[in-house]
């Protein structure tokens, strides 16, 4: 199944162009097929809770995804859920990362897969990012898997005590994804014995004499599990077919996943000779990383972030959300209680400022049309900015030159207020803020943490607005300290009467 515009909203203006990690530019894009796009994502690893550096992966590749949309194509887009045969190393020593998990929790390797899957799909919901035209789950393809390694072993691998291994030597150009392979690369990779090259990387790993794993299959290669790398091969090419259009994922991926990855896929397919220039892909883009003020986020270093910490801090995702659109993709974003704040008073804004639109637009209809009549008909006032979001858009996600002008679009003045709606629907197309369904007050969320049910803090401030009826302000003042204290700050005058001022420690 995948994702279309009706057939008459057609593309506006600017040409498409996107970062292309292959070759370091940016480039027009076209699909591969005209009007439609096949993109594959890295998902993810369902061993433990997604931290917000891992989802910021997900922002990026649904912001490409809306904006495909946003040009007329049809999107076909897979996520793949990684449940076997990821390594705690980058590359091919250490345990499996889910076998590991399960022995840690005292849980069954598929509990843990389904556990932590279902909170993923959780925190893209809460994102607002649009679910994939298909999940594909690792397990799900052992069998294809098999088959794809006993293709390309006999002319491309070799077989040790521990599995079968892929010789990156056989293929050419092995690692220009990551613009070639230097001493910090290769200190990420753990040596194996026996490997030819440091670079060599697991397409089967045997299980080891006398233990059974969890999962494992037999094999021509003995009882086991298929390397990492092998599965997003795999996958892709069942689900898109190779070449398909655009392979996303993490920078971190840059250096050794998608690298094997195209070296599978070149001896898989024979083009080593008659395609030199084959990948898989023929775009392969990557966002940057999120960094605190400790470094890159990650799992295993413990006590990371996740994106329900963050709602249990009273702070709503879509903030999270407009954080990642406020700096380019390929940009490093620092994460910090500063800025995922103000990122949360911004959103407050943009929300407060549709609703007074729409409170002036009452029982007229707003909701975007087609954008071809939008661009027809707009206000002259409100037409550049059209051109100009889509400019940005088109110019390799340019989401950070893209929100401005939604403001710029929202504070103008002597403009068809149903025409100011239309314009911001068509633009949170792009930008999947919900601005025009979710309300200031959905923002309010309690922190985990809260001292007071909301209903008290209702009823504290009835007592509160009787004392001020009663010119008692002393014990106005008092009800108003006392809440402070607790975590909500109280607000005059504004029909929402009060918030919760987010916890983020």
């Amino acid at each position: 199944m995948s994702d279309q515009f009706t057939p008459d909203e057609q593309h506006v203006s600017a040409p498409l162009r996107l970062f292309n990690s292959l070759t370091r530019t940016v480039d027009p894009f076209a699909p591969i097929d005209p009007n439609h796009t096949r993109v594959y994502s890295c998902g993810p690893t369902v061993y433990n809770y997604a931290h917000l550096g891992n989802l910021r992966a997900y922002v990026f590749t649904d912001t490409l995804r809306r904006t495909l949309l946003w040009k007329g194509m049809d999107v076909t887009h897979i996520i793949n859920i990684t449940d076997v045969g990821h390594l705690t190393s980058d590359a091919d020593a250490g345990d499996d990362k889910m076998e590991a998990a399960a022995r840690a929790q005292a849980k069954s390797i598929w509990d843990i897969a389904a556990h932590y899957t279902q909170a993923f799909k959780q925190n893209i919901a809460d994102l607002n990012i649009l679910p994939p035209s298909e999940w594909t789950v690792a397990t799900d393809y052992v069998p294809q898997m098999i088959e794809f390694a006993k293709k390309i072993a006999p002319d491309h691998c070799y077989e040790l005590d521990s599995g079968l291994y892929f010789d990156s030597s056989t293929v050419p150009d092995y690692g220009a994804l990551a613009g070639g392979r230097d001493d910090a690369a290769h200190a990420r990779i753990d040596p194996v014995a026996g490997k030819r090259n440091p670079s060599d990387f697991a397409i089967w790993r045997k299980s080891p004499p006398g233990e059974q794993r969890q999962m494992e299959w037999d094999s021509p290669w003995g009882k086991g599990a298929p390397g990492w790398h092998l599965e997003c091969s795999v996958m892709s090419q069942a689900r898109l077919g190779h070449p398909f259009d655009i392979h996303t994922g993490g920078i971190d991926h840059r250096e050794i996943h998608h690298p094997n990855e195209i070296a599978q896929n070149q001896a898989y397919c024979g083009c080593t000779d008659a395609q030199p220039g084959f990948t898989g892909a023929r775009w392969w883009m990557h966002n940057n990383f999120l960094v605190d003020r400790q470094g890159k986020m990650s799992k295993s270093k413990g006590g990371f972030t996740t994106l329900f910490s963050l709602i249990d801090a009273g702070v709503h995702p879509l903030a999270y959300r407009l954080l990642c659109l406020g700096a380019h993709y390929r940009s490093e974003l620092e994460f910090s209680a500063e800025s995922v704040g103000a990122a949360l008073t911004r959103l407050k804004r943009l929300i407060m400022a549709v609703e007074g639109l729409k409170s002036r637009a009452e029982g007229v209809t707003w909701q975007s049309p087609r954008l071809d009549y939008l661009r027809a008909n707009l206000h002259p006032k409100l037409a550049p900015l059209l051109e100009q979001f889509d400019a940005a858009i088109s110019d390799d996600l340019m989401t950070p030159r893209a929100l401005p002008l939604l403001e710029e679009a929202i504070a103008l003045k002597k403009v068809p207020v149903d025409e100011k709606l239309c314009l911001i629907a068509a633009f949170d197309q792009a930008l999947g803020l919900n601005l025009l369904t979710i309300s200031r007050a959905d923002l309010r969320l309690t922190p985990k943490d809260a001292q007071m049910t909301p209903e008290a803090v209702e009823a504290e401030l009835d007592r509160r607005q009787a004392a001020r009826a009663d010119r008692n302000f002393a014990l106005s003042d008092e009800i108003r300290d006392a809440l402070v204290e607790r975590g909500v700050d109280v607000m005059d005058g504004d029909p929402l009467r009060w918030e919760w001022r987010p916890n983020l420690g």
